[in-house]
């Protein structure tokens, strides 16, 4: 974890700020695709959101692997912001939160994840059952 600064803010109401701004973008709420990115991309459907979703998972990998190479490491920082926000859209599209992503990370807490995953694997079994 870097050291080097602390949140301005909690990180729950940076986030929850920033996706009360992206819900108001939406059509039902007068967002406009001609003004606002954010009211394109939700306009356009999950087809367009979900491919910024790929392309910055891959700006990130990119990222990381240069920073090995001793690249900027803020630029890893930068390129997982964009990954958040892009997620955060499709959170919106499908009226998700981000408390519904943290609630499932403290949910996981204390789990290891080679146990969680064991878990997920199970349940889903029992669905397909």
């Amino acid at each position: 974890m870097s050291t080097d600064a602390s949140p301005p803010r909690h990180l729950e109401g940076v986030l929850a700020d920033l996706a009360t701004v992206i819900d108001s973008r939406k059509a039902a709420k007068g967002g406009d695709p001609q003004t606002s990115y954010v009211a394109r991309l939700l306009h356009q459907g999950p087809d367009a959101f979900l491919k910024k979703i790929g392309e910055e998972a891959t700006e990130v990998v990119m990222a990381a692997k240069d920073a090995d190479h001793g690249a900027d490491r803020q630029r890893i920082v930068a390129e997982v912001a964009d990954l958040w926000f892009h997620t955060m859209i499709a959170l919106s599209y499908y009226d998700l939160a981000p408390a519904d992503v943290i609630g499932e990370l403290d949910r996981r807490a204390g789990t290891s994840g080679i146990e969680e995953k064991s878990l997920r694997k199970a349940r889903r079994r029992e669905g397909e059952s």
